[in-house]
C-alpha cells in the first residue's frame, strides 16, 4: 500500500474506533462539544487567521485566482459568523431517534429508528470555513468522519482540528479521534477515500464538476455512496413582466461572490423587455467587475464560468423569445442547482416554478440564498443535486442518518 492510500486508511480506522463515543453521546455532550467550538473559534482568533493567512499568502504565489483566495480567506468577520452558526447548531433540535410508525398484527407495532451511519468522509475544495461545517454536521447527527481538503487550505484546516475541533470534543466527554483530517496533500487521498467501503461507506463530494464525478465513479465501482455536489451555476430570467429596477438589483445581489456555486451565471432576457432592461443590468455588471459573454457564445451557454480562473468574473447573458424557452435551456442546459424568475408576473412565476426541476426555485430573490446556513439556519455539507429520493438541495444533520425498521411488543 503506498503511503498516501495507507494515512488515509489510518484515518478511516481511528474514526470507526472512535465512532461510538459519538453515537452513544447524549444530546447534551454533542450541544456542548459545538458550543465549545464556537468558544474555542474565538479564543484561539490569532493563530487561526495566522495559518489561513500563510496558506493565503503560498495560494497567491502559485497563481491562484481572485475568486478562490476569496473562497479560501478567513476573515475576522467570517470567522465571527462561524462561531456564530455553531453556536445556533448547538440550539438546533436533534433528530427523533425513535419514531412510532404503526401497529402490526398480533400485538405488534413497528417502530422506525434513525440511526447514524457510522463514519462519513468528505473530500471538498480549498475552503476552511468548510472543515467547521461537515465536522459540526456530523457530530450533530452523531456520524464521525474522515474529512480532506484541497491541499491550500491544509494548514487552516489542520489548525481548526488541533485547537477548535478536537479539544471541544474532548471536553464534552467524546472521543476526539472520531473527527479526522487526512494529513495529506496529494490528489491520490480523494481516491483513498472513496475506496473504503468497509470504513467509510458513505463520502460527501465537493469540488469542480469533472474531478466529482470521476470520483463517484470509482466510488461506485467500490462499493461506496456518495452525496456529490459537482456542479453549480445560478440562472435569472428577466420575464417580459419584469420591473426593471428589481432585476437590476438581482443581478447586482447575485455578485457579491463570484468563486460560489449559487451566484448568477447564466442570465435569459426576454427579447421584449431587453433592450429596456440592459442598460440597468449592464451597469450593475459593471459595478461588480463582471464581463458580460454576450451571444454568438463560444461556449455551452451554461458554462460555469466560477471554476474558470481566467474568466471567473464573467456571466453568460442570453436572449429568449419566451418563457417556456428559458425553462427549457435552465432545465436541459445547465446543472439544475438553482434558478430565478424576476417578474411582476404572478402566472408568469407559477408557470417557472411548475416547469423547472432543479434543486432551489426563487421568485424576485436571488440564487445566492440557496446555502443551508442561509435557507435552514443550519451550516450545510454540501448541496446535493441528484434526481432520485433522498436529500437534496442543502444537506444538513437531519439527512445524514440510515432508518433501522424495528418490531416489538406492543
Amino acid at each position: 500500500m503506498d503511503e498516501v492510500a495507507k494515512a488515509v486508511e489510518e484515518c478511516a480506522r481511528a474514526a470507526k474506533s472512535a465512532a461510538p463515543s459519538l453515537a452513544a453521546a447524549s444530546a447534551e455532550a454533542v450541544d456542548a462539544a459545538l458550543s465549545g467550538m464556537a468558544e474555542r473559534l474565538l479564543a484561539h482568533r490569532d493563530e487561526i487567521l495566522e495559518a489561513n493567512q500563510a496558506d493565503v499568502e503560498r495560494a497567491k504565489a502559485d497563481g491562484m485566482s481572485a475568486g478562490l483566495l476569496d473562497r479560501l480567506t478567513i476573515t475576522p468577520d467570517r470567522l465571527a459568523g462561524m462561531a456564530e452558526q455553531l453556536r445556533l447548531l448547538a440550539g438546533a433540535p436533534h433528530q427523533e431517534r425513535s419514531v412510532d410508525v404503526s401497529t402490526l398484527d398480533g400485538g405488534l407495532r413497528l417502530v422506525e429508528r434513525r440511526r447514524p451511519v457510522g463514519v462519513i468522509g468528505a473530500n471538498y475544495e480549498a475552503r476552511p470555513n468548510v472543515t467547521v461545517d461537515v465536522a459540526s454536521q456530523l457530530v450533530k447527527s452523531r456520524n464521525a468522519g474522515v474529512l480532506r481538503t484541497g491541499s491550500a487550505a491544509l494548514g487552516s484546516a489542520q489548525r481548526l482540528r488541533e485547537v477548535v475541533i478536537a479539544p471541544a470534543l474532548a471536553e464534552a466527554g467524546i472521543d476526539a479521534d472520531c473527527v479526522q483530517l487526512v494529513p495529506r496533500v496529494e490528489r491520490e487521498a480523494a481516491s483513498a477515500l472513496v475506496r473504503l467501503p468497509g470504513l467509510v461507506p458513505l463520502v460527501i463530494l465537493r469540488g469542480s464538476g469533472d474531478s466529482t464525478r470521476a470520483l463517484a465513479t470509482e466510488a461506485a465501482v467500490h462499493g461506496v455512496r456518495t452525496l456529490a455536489h459537482a456542479d453549480g451555476g445560478g440562472v435569472l430570467y428577466v420575464d417580459r413582466g419584469a420591473d426593471v429596477t428589481k432585476a437590476r438589483d438581482l443581478v447586482y445581489a447575485s455578485l457579491d461572490r463570484l468563486g460560489v456555486c449559487n451566484r448568477l451565471n447564466l442570465l435569459l432576457i426576454h427579447e421584449d423587455i431587453h433592450d429596456d432592461a440592459w442598460p440597468a443590468i449592464s451597469d450593475a455588471l459593471a459595478e461588480r467587475g463582471v464581463t458580460p459573454s454576450l451571444a454568438p457564445h463560444e461556449h455551452p451557454i451554461g458554462y460555469e464560468w466560477a471554476l474558470d480562473s481566467d474568466r471567473e468574473a464573467t456571466v453568460t447573458v442570453a436572449k429568449v423569445g419566451s418563457l417556456s424557452d428559458a425553462v427549457e435551456i435552465a432545465n436541459e442546459r445547465t446543472s439544475g442547482l438553482a434558478a430565478g424568475i424576476t417578474t411582476e408576473d404572478e402566472s408568469a412565476a407559477d408557470a417557472f416554478f411548475d416547469g423547472y426541476t432543479g434543486t432551489g426555485v426563487f421568485w424576485n430573490a436571488p440564487t445566492r440564498l440557496l446555502d443551508g446556513f442561509k435557507l435552514l439556519a443550519v451550516p450545510e455539507t454540501g448541496i446535493n443535486l441528484d434526481k432520485v429520493p433522498g436529500p437534496r438541495g442543502p444537506v444538513t444533520y437531519t439527512d445524514l442518518y440510515v432508518r433501522q425498521y424495528a418490531v416489538l411488543p406492543a
